[in-house]
């Protein structure tokens, strides 16, 4: 018995979890739409303008990108297309293995990612504010 209301807790806690995470994500499509973004473009924005740490204006692999967005490559690959195609991004070719393909943000998106950044924190603060707190 004991043993079955942890696992539904469990189940409501994920399910939770997940309407959380879809009501954020629509929310920042939403709020981001304006600016010709969504939630996934951002996201990839925002990876490229940290960069890595002591490496603010680096590149980044495909399957970087990838993980850390939670795509699948050929989805993140059209998304890319597009934040080229806008200017925001560019694409080439690995310097240290010409089989990869590397992203970096231009200033452009440099600008957009800038002038958005204060749209989206604000998003996650009212979004998921309450929750961080506990």
């Amino acid at each position: 018995m004991a043993a079955e209301k942890t696992e539904r807790l469990l189940v409501a806690e994920w399910r939770e979890l997940l309407a959380l995470h879809a009501r954020t994500t629509c929310e920042l499509d939403r709020e981001l739409h304006a600016y010709g973004l969504g939630a996934s473009d951002f996201e990839v924005l925002d990876i490229l303008a940290e960069g890595r740490k002591g490496e603010p204006h680096c590149a980044f692999r495909v399957q970087e990108l990838a993980s850390c967005v939670h795509l699948s490559q050929s989805a993140l690959s059209r998304l890319i297309g597009r934040l080229e195609k806008d200017g925001l991004v560019t694409r080439g070719m690995c310097s240290e293995d010409r089989r990869g393909v590397s992203v970096a943000i231009t200033d452009s998106g440099r600008s957009r990612h800038a002038e958005v950044l204060p749209l989206q924190r604000a998003v996650l603060a009212r979004m998921l504010g309450s929750r961080a707190g506990r």
